[in-house]
């Protein structure tokens, strides 16, 4: 099948594995940029073309992986909008950021002959290097019929929500149950070890019962070991919590989980987990020297 040339914005720990993707499906039809530009030099070698600008990463669909819109939008320049407008991109914003946020980037690019599509990821790196990420998308039907042969490739639920915006609402729920299963698991497993129990033997249980979850599988090890390199950071879970407060105050939902979990995960920025996974939330219960 022919794919549409597509450039991929932002090559983190979500990014460099989409764009990996993408560049065994199809290596002449991928355009990569980063601010780093060293984090691209195995996909060049793989075949992609790398961009040495904004501009020079126009395509007809274009990725945003960076952490918000707003490391994007600092950057849209003139000469990249009228590059891109050009190419008659469509971009696809697939940060986890509010349905406003993509409302409003869309209605400052619509003058520059660029769409915005908004298709928010879960899934986490395992699902990036596997392709089976799930991928929530909001956008007019045309656009979204034109950027779909490439969510395929990355994706393994590729689901369009509805109008633009649609597919952030839907990330902003998934971030409550992540963060809220990762909040849990800290909570129950340090009430483990102050009882004495084995921790490795509990999580092994909770895995095998009602209370297993993709984000059990997923960050267990990190629980266990308290080892917190790559994955989500805990900085972006406050920020997707503030973003979902603000959706929950929008639609006048009498949220009674949220407001503890912000409190929770900025707790645990302020004592220095930012940057670190947001499995890190468990050292709220623990002793940091033990």
């Amino acid at each position: 099948m022919d794919h549409p040339r597509t450039a991929v914005l932002g090559l983190g720990p979500m990014g460099h594995p989409i764009a990996a993707n993408l560049v065994a499906a199809a290596p002449d039809s991928v355009v990569v940029w980063n601010r780093t530009p060293a984090r691209a030099d195995d996909l060049v070698a793989a075949g992609a073309r790398r961009a040495e600008t904004l501009a020079h990463a126009a395509a007809p669909v274009i990725l945003s992986v960076l952490p918000d819109v707003a490391q994007l939008r600092e950057r849209l320049d003139a000469e990249t909008r009228a590059a891109w407008g050009a190419a008659g991109a469509r971009l696809v914003i697939m940060s986890t950021t509010g349905p406003d946020t993509v409302r409003s980037l869309a209605d400052e690019l619509a003058a520059d002959g660029i769409s915005v599509v908004d298709a928010p990821m879960s899934g986490g790196i395992a699902g990036a290097d596997a392709g089976t990420l799930s991928i929530m998308i909001g956008g007019a039907e045309a656009d979204v019929t034109a950027v779909r042969p490439v969510l395929e490739i990355i994706g393994g639920a590729v689901e369009h929500l509805g109008p633009l915006g649609s597919g952030a609402v839907a990330k902003l729920c998934n971030q409550i149950v992540v963060g809220g299963t990762l909040a849990a698991l800290g909570e129950a497993l340090a009430l483990a070890r102050r009882s004495g129990l084995d921790a490795e033997q509990v999580v092994e249980l909770l895995g095998s019962g009602l209370a297993r979850s993709e984000v059990l599988s997923q960050k267990k090890q990190k629980l266990l070991s308290r080892e917190y390199s790559s994955g989500g950071s805990t900085i972006n879970q406050v920020k997707d919590l503030r973003y979902a407060t603000a959706a929950a105050d929008r639609a006048a939902l009498p949220a009674r989980l949220l407001p503890v979990l912000l409190e929770q995960f900025t707790e645990a920025v302020e004592q220095g987990h930012g940057d670190e996974d947001h499995a890190a939330i468990q050292e709220l219960y623990l002793d940091p020297e033990s």
